[in-house]
């Protein structure tokens, strides 16, 4: 963890101290485990008493006496391994403890720390006494724990009594110590900073907090996202000048047919030999040709700046993620410990490799994914890591090996954590699917290894017997689904019997941006995230068949349903199609399902926008965005989409998507909603939609004149009070006109008095609704009075 002087300026030496500790305790739990595996080398050894040394000189500084003489134990030991000392697991087991000590005094509070070690003395001292047993070849067992380890200090010894004693110390370097802690107190003594906060009791969890560093809080997160939103409006705005150069494309093309009929008007005038006339068009046509020119040059100018905006406004938008991106260590440098510890807890050999470690990760992402891992990889070491010697037996090496591999892969993030071990055995699944009653023999006799291996995600399913404190209550695999779900990606699991077991996670690389499929449906554009698209269809009508009021079509052998993406977001009956349908395959086993949209725009990667919180959770819809245009888009939530569609079957009242006769298809009736009220007319839109007509919004009495001349509807319902032509008026030249006459017409508005409504109706409305006594059936029920059900 690096910070520069003035971040370092707001910590206390504790806070230094705890940073370095940090840093260097990573480092020797890596050494230590490298010389387990006995791929260490002189140079590990040399690294570990490199940082056993810093720590020992850290803690002298803040007066940590059980440190520095923990640190300096462990020192004495690497120098012995430097001479040929064979450093054993339970050697490995006590150094590590030493480590663990370390990092969880560090943790403590500077009022706290006495305490701690008060509490903790006699298991600190007894480990002390096995690190000087390592170094001296013997047992734990036969060396006293030194006093002066076990009790702990009244207080932390003032640095000016503890400089004194290092000056004295025949090491070179406890004296550079004793003279930087000098200059250090003096400096203490100038800033005279306020003593930090004790942030609460002494923690004995044996779990060290976070150490303090540059934490990203809402402040941040909120500068961080309104950062990324005013990159992304530049990009939008780049992508803006793409049309505004085909209008001058355009504009160029007519100039040159202008420039082309001028000279064809010069010949014709030099044809007809009149000089008056030859002189002006000859005078015309020099005057034109420096128009000619301009657009030219400008043209390829304005060109020119438009790459330049957009390679400035995307790499923007890369140097905002940018911010947010960790190399994957960042995450996983625990796990080669924890895969150590529970393998020798268990009585196994395991070692974790992981590969991949400087691939960059948005940090969001990286710490919500660290305990799905931490689940799969202590599930590797449970169920999948044999004994050794049931792998001798296998002609294995007794040391299993589990890969943790982390890849860019097409614009993912693709994590594959595999293991050597026995792998799954998928009779095993089968049988245990039939004793739960989740199918039938018949069905599990035919379910196929990709579909057995979903059952594993499933709350409470295990395959062991009994229960543990690592595994056997069936909830580990179904937090890992849940968990990658959230972060709209995907894992799924192969097994090789006899042989180890895969799997792999796709996930996207940032949450800031998501790779999306954008589509139309009802007329409007929504965004699906890209890794949750199996597949993207065109369907023709001829391959739909219906079977039990349910719309299918083949799909690789397989019966997948069709949904209407229109009813699972409530927005009204789909249109029939006269051709192919367009869909998208969502969801997996069998919950896979093939959505139908209006159409498939392509695909766009979208700065996420998250919706504001007093709208809470909304149905199927995870965030927005802005689209390349500039128009904002909905992303739609597939888990959510899935549970919505797993409604619709269970209440039997899926929309029919398909005729066999196109002859046979309904024609959608149209209603145009004319309001000044952007809430109201879009209320009536939104109910009108849900009930399957098609609508249209005009925002006054002009704009909903100019709309209902230029369509055919079947209904108008207009506001009376609006600018630039009430209500009445607009009525009243509906029915004036020859063509729209027979047009049926409701009026709502909040007049309600008898004289408004007879004015309305004396202006030829078919219908007066007041906005007093509106509701939902109110409005429906007059609709359907005036003009039927929505399609005939």
């Amino acid at each position: 963890m690096s910070h520069d002087a003035d971040d370092l300026s707001q910590f206390s030496m504790m806070d230094l101290f705890r940073m370095e500790a940090e840093g260097q305790s990573q480092q020797l739990t890596d050494g230590l485990l490298a010389l387990e595996r006995k791929s260490g080398s002189n140079g590990t050894v040399e690294s570990l008493m490199r940082a056993a040394h810093s720590i020992k000189g850290a803690a002298a500084i803040v007066g940590l006496d059980v440190v520095v003489q923990l640190a300096h134990a462990m020192e004495d030991v690497f120098v012995a391994a430097q001479n040929g000392l064979l450093l054993t697991p339970a050697n490995i087991d006590t150094l590590l403890a030493d480590v663990d000590i370390i990092m969880q005094i560090s943790a403590q509070t500077e009022g706290g720390v006495a305490g701690w070690l008060a509490a903790n003395g006699a298991r600190i001292g007894e480990l002390a006494a096995a690190t000087g047993a390592i170094r001296d070849g013997e047992a734990a067992a036969a060396v006293p724990a030194p006093a002066a380890v076990v009790a702990a200090p009244a207080a932390a010894p003032q640095p000016a009594s503890l400089a004194t004693l290092l000056a004295q110390d025949p090491d070179e370097e406890a004296r550079e110590i004793a003279a930087a802690m000098a200059a250090m107190a003096q400096l203490e003594q100038e800033r005279a900073p306020a003593p930090a906060p004790a942030t609460g009791a002494p923690d004995d969890s044996g779990e060290p907090p976070p150490a303090p560093g540059p934490a990203r809080g809402p402040a941040q997160a909120q500068n961080f996202d309104r950062l990324l939103a005013l990159a992304s409006e530049s990009r939008i705005n780049a992508h803006q000048m793409q049309p505004f150069i085909a209008s001058l494309q355009r504009f160029k093309r007519n100039q040159g047919l202008l420039f082309q009929a001028l000279e064809q008007l010069n010949e014709a005038v030099l044809a007809s030999g009149d000089a008056g006339l030859i002189d002006k068009a000859m005078t015309a046509v020099q005057k034109a040709h420096p128009l000619k020119q301009f657009m030219l040059e400008h043209l390829a100018d304005i060109e020119s700046y438009e790459r330049r905006l957009l390679v400035v406004s995307d790499n923007l938008v890369d140097e905002v993620l940018a911010l947010r991106m960790r190399p994957f260590r960042d995450g996983v440098q625990a796990f080669p410990r924890m895969v150590r510890d529970l393998a020798r807890s268990l009585g196994k050999q395991a070692q974790l490799v992981i590969s991949g470690e400087d691939t960059l990760v948005d940090r969001d992402i990286l710490a919500r994914i660290e305990s799905p891992l931490n689940h799969i990889l202590r599930n590797a070491v449970d169920h999948g890591v044999d004994s050794p010697d049931e792998r001798r037996a296998a002609g294995k090496p007794a040391l299993a090996t589990i890969t943790l591999d982390a890849r860019h892969r097409a614009g993912m993030l693709s994590i594959e954590i595999s293991d050597d071990g026995r792998g799954v055995d998928l009779e095993q699944i089968r049988r245990k699917v039939v004793e739960r009653k989740m199918a039938s023999e018949a069905m599990a006799a035919s379910l196929s290894a990709p579909e057995l291996m979903e059952f594993l995600f499933l709350p409470a399913f295990s395959l062991k017997e009994t229960t543990s404190a690592i595994s056997g209550r069936g909830v580990g695999l179904d937090i890992v689904h849940q968990a990658i779900r959230e972060q709209n990606g995907s894992v799924r699991m192969q097994s090789e019997p006899g042989h180890g077991l895969r799997t792999s996670i796709t996930l996207p690389l940032t949450q800031s941006v998501v790779r999306s499929l954008v589509v139309d449906i009802q007329g409007e554009a929504y965004a699906v995230p890209i890794v949750k698209v199996e597949r993207v269809l065109m369907v023709p009508q001829a391959e739909i068949h219906t079977l039990e009021n349910k719309q299918f079509f083949d799909y690789g052998g397989e019966h997948l349903g069709l949904v209407s993406a229109a009813q699972v977001l409530e927005l009204g009956q789909m249109a029939g199609a006269a051709t192919d349908l367009p869909v998208l395959v969502i969801g997996s086993a069998q919950r896979r399902f093939a959505l139908v949209v209006d159409a498939i725009r392509g695909e766009q990667s979208l700065a996420v926008q998250a919706l504001d919180r007093m709208f809470g959770k909304i149905q199927d819809v995870s965030s927005a965005a802005l689209l390349d245009d500039g128009s904002p888009v909905l992303i739609l939530d597939v888990a959510d989409l899935l549970v919505s569609i797993d409604k619709l079957l269970g209440e039997g009242s899926l929309h029919q998507l398909a005729r066999e006769n196109a002859s046979e298809r309904q024609k959608v009736k149209r209603v145009l909603v004319v309001d000044d009220s952007l809430t109201v007319r879009e209320m009536e839109r939104k109910l009108l939609q849900a009930r399957g007509y098609r609508v249209d919004i005009a925002i006054d009495g002009i704009d909903g004149w100019n709309v209902v001349r230029s369509g055919e509807y079947d209904l108008v319902i207009t506001d009376v009070d609006m600018p630039r032509m009430d209500g009445i008026e607009l009525v009243a030249l509906i029915k004036k006109d020859v063509h729209l006459h027979q047009l049926p017409v409701m009026i709502v508005s909040y007049k309600d008095r008898p004289e408004d409504r007879a004015r309305g109706m004396a202006a030829g409305a078919d219908y007066y609704l007041t906005k007093g006594s509106f509701h939902d059936e109110t409005l429906l029920d007059a609709v359907f009075e005036l003009i039927g059900d929505a399609a005939t």
